[in-house]
């Protein structure tokens, strides 16, 4: 079986929790680690984990609300840690003391009952990773910071069942918002993040595959609003998958994928 739970979704910090439980020993991958570490295993704890239960840690990019307390958590509980190159190089190359495992692009990665495929995504980050995993039954795409998709992009994500998907702004509500132009530029930009409607049209084309459930996450608090990014899913794929939200502060609940 395959499960997930996000601890924290946007710019106060990234994190999430995947377990794969094959009826013996569970395997626990954390997703980013954009927490402060009290914080960090403060939500373990409200989702029934402890830290020392962890296996290992994926980082998707060297953004501080994705990249948070990832060395402090590694070295107190001795767990590895996964990265690209590009992303360990931005963070100033700091030593894990043994634990850094590099990865790229393609590079199939076993953690315990989890197969892990990294993929690259256009963002405005060194070398940043975005990720599926898989039991061996059921497959969960991980997708929270990326400008657009590409074919690439939507070539690693077929065939996932549920998807943890960026609806970071509405577009009208960057235009209008209180950001400089430059930041509007940035974040509305093709190595920036996604709106509603090109987030739903990621999952409209990816429900041909398999795709059943879609977790809307990264919203901003800023420039978005989760009743608009549920109606553009809604208004993309009607009946044919679940929609879930993720929220800053508490994430959403423990989900099968």
């Amino acid at each position: 079986m395959l499960r997930f739970k996000s601890l924290g979704s946007g710019s106060s910090g990234n994190a999430t929790v995947v377990q794969a439980h094959d009826g013996r020993q569970p395997t626990h991958l954390l997703v980013d680690c954009g927490l402060g570490i009290r914080a960090l295993d403060r939500r373990l704890g409200e989702a029934g984990l402890l830290a020392e239960q962890l296996d290992a840690v994926f980082v998707t990019h060297e953004h501080a609300d994705h990249i948070g307390c990832v060395r402090t958590l590694a070295v107190r509980e001795r767990i590895p840690v996964y990265m690209s190159e590009g992303t360990w190089r931005a963070c100033g190359e700091p030593d894990f003391l043994g634990l850094l495992r590099l990865v790229a692009d393609g590079e199939a990665v076993e953690v315990g009952g989890l197969q892990l495929r990294p993929f690259t995504v256009p963002h405005d980050a060194r070398e940043p990773l975005q990720l599926a995993c898989s039991d061996g039954a059921t497959r969960l795409g991980i997708l929270t910071d990326l400008g657009h998709a590409t074919p690439h992009v939507h070539e690693q994500l077929a065939g996932c069942a549920t998807l943890l998907l960026e609806c970071n702004h509405d577009t009208g509500m960057l235009e209008a918002g209180p950001y400089p132009w430059f930041l509007k530029r940035r974040v509305g930009g093709a190595w920036g993040h996604l709106c509603n409607e090109d987030a739903a049209a990621i999952a409209q084309a990816l429900l041909p595959t398999g795709l059943r459930q879609v977790v809307a996450a990264h919203l901003s608090e800023q420039n978005n609003q989760p009743a608009l990014a549920r109606a553009a899913l809604e208004a993309a794929l009607g009946t044919a998958a679940e929609i879930h939200l993720a929220d800053g502060p508490t994430g959403c609940g423990w989900l099968q994928a």
